[in-house]
């Protein structure tokens, strides 16, 4: 591929936060939500890397090339034929970080789609699907990359070709809520957790949750508390976020179709009613909540 020309406008990208799993949708199920970071950047004609981050992680967040928005750009950049001499980026920062609302994501995503935005014909160097492959390689599974990038609510798996999603359009009625402690956890260590070998049973109640789970984010949101009920993977975590996996017990008792968020810690809850007083009673003090609405779109220059 010959080496591409670059914007010398700034260009700026808008992209969500993420929940994966829904429950029984391990490692597949990915739903956008309304919480967003927003990235812009510049390129430059000298040598230089200047990185400026400010919202969540601004205090822990590298400012060079291991940053992850960058080494997202410096992928894509490389995939559509060089990088640029010099760049400048700014990163506002709304999604938590290790609370499973799929901040890494975002960052990979959002700094492709920024790094695209900056090349001239970068959306036929850079298609989405391409992306989609060069993001999971480096998050390590699709689910939530891929929400961050089409929106909605997707169903991704790994083919022989890589990396590969289909969007669905859910029930226009249907919200969330999530319950967001104040400690993270990190994405490895809750996966250390899980067994190697799970029980049959609890296999095929998992595959058959997930199954109708589609079904109901895009029909039936009145079939959401069966769908979101999951065998696989919750419990194994609970050692490491008790307070969550006790929340999620809680809600699901008192009917709400609740489930951990990703990796955790965050609880999300799925509902058509809008809010209900219900959730401040359940949840305490120990968490923070955040009614959001689906993100319809997926990653976007804005």
């Amino acid at each position: 591929m010959s080496r591409p020309s670059f914007r010398a406008a700034p260009a700026k990208v808008r992209v969500s936060a993420s929940s994966a799993n829904l429950g029984p949708g391990f490692d597949s199920l990915g739903l956008a939500l309304e919480l967003y970071d927003v990235l812009a950047a510049q390129v430059a004609d000298e040598k230089c890397l200047e990185v400026d981050v400010a919202g969540e992680g601004a205090e822990e967040l590298r400012r060079d090339a291991k940053n992850l928005v960058v080494k997202a750009m410096n992928t894509a950049f490389d995939h559509m034929g060089g990088r640029p001499r010099g760049l400048r980026l700014s990163c506002a920062n709304s999604i938590p970080h290790s609370r499973g609302l799929g901040s890494s994501s975002a960052a990979i995503i959002g700094g492709m789609a920024l790094a695209r935005a900056l090349v001239l014909g970068g959306q036929e160097r850079l298609p989405d699907e391409k992306m989609l492959q060069l993001a999971t390689d480096i998050e390590g599974h699709p689910d939530n990359v891929a929400a961050a990038l089409y929106g909605g609510v997707t169903i991704a798996w790994m083919g022989e070709e890589g990396a590969r999603a289909v969007r669905v359009s859910p029930h226009p009625e249907i919200s969330a809520v999530a319950f967001i402690p104040n400690a993270g956890i990190s994405t490895s260590k809750a996966r250390r957790l899980l067994p190697d070998t799970v029980p049959h049973a609890d296999a095929a109640r998992n595959a058959g949750r997930a199954a109708l789970l589609v079904e109901a984010i895009e029909h039936h949101p009145e079939f959401l508390f069966d769908a979101t009920e999951d065998s696989l993977h919750q419990q194994y975590r609970r050692e490491a976020m008790p307070r969550s996996l006790s929340l999620v017990t809680k809600l699901r008792a008192a009917g709400f179709a609740a489930f951990v968020s990703g990796a955790g810690p965050t609880v999300l809850l799925l509902h058509t009613s809008g809010a209900n007083e219900a959730f401040m009673e359940l949840a305490g003090s120990s968490f923070q909540i955040v009614h959001l609405s689906i993100a319809r779109t997926g990653v976007e220059v804005v």
